[in-house]
């Protein structure tokens, strides 16, 4: 029978286990391998050899991934199972037609950063949430189990955002050592490319949504967009006029909307590098900017008294039609992308506003702040309806997964007992799969905080 191993993959697995029966104090068994493959010059004594300790580690990891596999494989015979009875369908819509909306304590608290964390993402289809922090590692986490799974590591100075492509195949991190690096997730995380063009530190990097290309910020005053395949910058925009703090495509990829130390956000048109709009009116730094999702609009339209769309303009309904911003200037301003008018300002934290995220129902808008808490504003009257203690420090990042999880994988961990009480099932209810939102906060105070229903 034909080895399915090229020759190179033999050599490396005869030294893997060489080293780890040698290790194990298998002399016998040692020489008797050394014998038999040959491997008379074989050496023990360097510890930095690729193949020290590669037995144990791909051990571990396939054991790691049995795990997720027969997850994966329960999961999919439960929604085979709820795809075959109606009646799940009808009992799981009516179960998840509450909103999620965050309320302390957290479902985990994940610890092991050494310094602030500076920004958070979801993998899109595995229970894998990603930490950025500023003391240059990125570690990766099983957000249902609470343990982290690796670390990442390659920059040299504070990694400052990240993101994954949207098919989940890459990573991109950015760094205020002036690189961005693209990640191999299949692949236990191999740094694959290295990105050097900026000419100081990179303060936001994400995927175009057809996943081919990455814009990116700097503080040298400039976005760039670089193709994911080449690695080459294509395209350098160049308007405002001090440190880009944030870049983000609408969910179309038409348009690019920056925040920036200059007191201003921009709307860029992505094809052109135009600046279509200025968004001028907060009082300090920007630290973040962000699209409204098209399911807000009509709660968006409602609060700012302007009806319904107009028939014929097609853009009041495209993707990038509303922006929200956040400034140190402690309020958020809701804009049209389009007119540039500010639609309304929120005012309620007490510090620093750091992160926003629309709710994926469409009816809120969170905000994330220096005063350590998170607020919900409803978006149809602009009011906070909650506010919630996050973290003991600065909270510097929030964003939203989405995950399906088996009724036995829900835990009630983190809720009250009312709460753990009303997520019983009732009589008759078949249990199975549920798809929920959930959300992840990160902060000074070195921790990441997973919030589930």
């Amino acid at each position: 029978m034909s080895s399915l191993l090229s020759e190179r993959q033999k050599d490396e697995l005869h030294k893997s286990l060489l080293s780890y029966l040698h290790s194990q104090g298998l002399h016998d068994s040692y020489e008797a391998l050394k014998r038999e493959t040959e491997n008379d010059d074989f050496q023990t004594d360097d510890p930095k050899a690729r193949w020290v300790g590669l037995l144990e580690k791909k051990w571990t990891s396939v054991i790691r991934l049995q795990k997720k596999i027969m997850d994966l494989e329960s999961r999919n015979a439960a929604l085979l199972a709820e795809l075959a009875s109606p009646n799940r369908a009808t009992s799981s819509s009516s179960s998840s037609s509450a909103p999620f909306l965050p309320r302390a304590p957290a479902r985990h608290t994940l610890t092991s950063h050494r310094a602030p964390i500076t920004k958070v993402a979801f993998h899109p289809t595995w229970t894998v949430v990603a930490s950025a922090s500023e003391d240059a590692s990125v570690k990766i986490w099983d957000w249902e189990s609470g343990e982290m799974e690796r670390t990442v590591k390659g920059h040299t100075k504070s990694v400052n955002d990240l993101d994954f492509d949207p098919k989940g195949g890459f990573m991109v991190t950015c760094s205020s050592d002036l690189t961005i690096k693209i990640w191999d997730t299949s692949n236990e995380y191999t740094n694959t490319k290295t990105l050097h063009g900026h000419d100081h530190s990179v303060s936001s990097v994400r995927f175009t949504p057809d996943g081919e290309k990455l814009v990116s910020a700097s503080r040298d005053k400039t976005i760039k967009v670089w193709e994911v395949a080449s690695g080459y910058c294509v395209k350098t925009f160049s308007g405002h006029s001090e440190w880009v703090r944030g870049v983000l495509p609408s969910d179309d990829g038409k348009w690019l909307v920056s925040c920036s130390n200059d007191q201003t956000s921009r709307i860029w048109d992505f094809a052109t590098g135009e600046t279509k709009v200025e968004l001028r009116g907060h009082e300090h730094v920007l630290e973040c900017a962000i699209f409204a999702p098209t399911n807000c609009y009509s709660a968006i339209r409602e609060l700012a008294g302007l009806g319904n769309a107009p028939a014929g303009d097609s853009r009041a309904k495209a993707p990038g039609a509303f922006v929200a911003t956040g400034s140190r200037d402690k309020t958020i301003k809701l804009w049209d992308a389009i007119s540039g008018q500010c639609l309304r300002t929120f005012v309620g934290h007490d510090n620093w506003i750091r992160a926003l995220v629309f709710h994926p129902t469409g009816k809120y808008l969170l905000s994330a702040s220096d005063d350590k808490t998170i607020k919900i504003w409803d978006l149809a009257n602009g009011r906070c309806i909650k506010t919630v203690d996050a973290h003991g420090h600065f909270v510097t990042s929030m964003t939203w997964g989405r995950a399906l999880i088996g009724a036995s994988d829900t835990s009630t961990d983190g809720m009250t007992n009312g709460d753990a009480g009303s997520s019983k099932k009732k009589d008759g209810e078949d249990s199975g799969p549920r798809r929920i939102n959930v959300l992840a906060t990160g902060s000074v105070d070195q921790t990441v905080k997973i919030w589930t229903p």
